[in-house]
């Protein structure tokens, strides 16, 4: 078992935790191989004994390790996602930043987790990708989110239409800000801020979720994971944006059509035999916890 390492090199709070975890990983002799910019980061703060512990670098994660440590938020797993691309390499979150749905291991717990790991007590959860297509000036354009994509106005002076059909029959006409296409990992992200529902990572379906919908009868839909969903923007002479777990592009044609379809390969994430959703749930969103209240006057 080789494990790769990976990481927000922005965090402060990353350093002394990973070093700590690779002096433990090769007293123990673990394999391990690191993301070029954590091995930098780590020799340039001398926070290892170069001349006892190697450092070895490798520029694709998803090809070397068997299991990738991805230590920061929820942004920080996509990002790693995003960059071994489609090698499914099985990815674990290491929590060291505020809310973290995907990365539930908090960085603490990193030691135990791999002990579990090498002791197979895990489990690998296969997650339901979306893929974006459009053909624009005779290029084909295809893009994948393991949470969400978001079609949204670029400019703040007024709302944009958003035509959707699904498996060809029309759904709605939506006059807003814009609208979330997310995946069931994806429900308690973006989605879930502007009122979507909670979905459980296991379910087959895509949610739609308006933002600053012009009628208020209008509401998040669930729909089958197999639906062919086929948007066209309006903005009139405005950009409108196509972001991509954050990652945005602004696209300027007028009624383009964008296909939203799953995506032909899945993400595959790392759980714990203890871990539940449910237990996620509990914990990051305080469930069941009765808030404290002061004496009454």
């Amino acid at each position: 078992m080789r494990f790769g390492i990976a990481g927000n090199t922005s965090k402060p709070l990353l350093w002394e935790p990973v070093a700590t975890l690779l002096h433990w990983m090769h007293h123990q002799r673990i394999d391990y191989c690191l993301h070029p910019t954590i091995a930098e980061g780590l020799e340039k703060r001398q926070l290892i004994d170069l001349s006892m512990i190697e450092l070895p670098s490798a520029e694709n994660l998803g090809e070397e390790a068997d299991i990738i440590l991805s230590f920061g938020g929820d942004g920080t797993l996509l990002n790693t996602a995003h960059e071994i691309g489609t090698h499914q390499t099985p990815l674990l979150g290491v929590n060291i930043g505020r809310l973290g749905f995907l990365a539930d291991v908090e960085v603490g717990q990193v030691q135990a987790a791999v002990e579990h790991i090498l002791a197979d007590h895990f489990r690998i959860e296969p997650r339901l990708v979306l893929a974006a297509e459009f053909i624009q000036n005779g290029q084909p354009h295809q893009y994948w989110a393991l949470n969400e994509f978001v079609l949204a106005r670029g400019s703040p002076l007024a709302m944009i239409s958003l035509d959707v059909k699904v498996d060809g029959i029309p759904l709605n006409t939506y006059w807003a800000d814009g609208l979330i296409f997310a995946t069931p990992t994806g429900s308690t992200a973006y989605s879930l801020s502007v009122g979507g529902p909670i979905v459980l990572p296991g379910a087959e379906v895509i949610i739609l979720s308006p933002l600053s919908p012009h009628t208020l009868t209008v509401r998040p839909i669930v729909l089958p994971a197999q639906s062919h969903i086929e948007v066209q923007v309006d903005a009139g002479d405005q950009e409108y944006l196509l972001a991509a777990d954050g990652r945005s592009k602004m696209l300027d044609e007028q009624r383009l059509p964008i296909t939203v379809r799953q995506a032909q390969h899945r993400i595959h994430l790392v759980k714990l035999l203890d871990q539940h959703y449910f237990q996620t749930l509990r914990n990051k969103l305080a469930w069941g916890v009765r808030q404290h209240k002061g004496p009454q006057p």
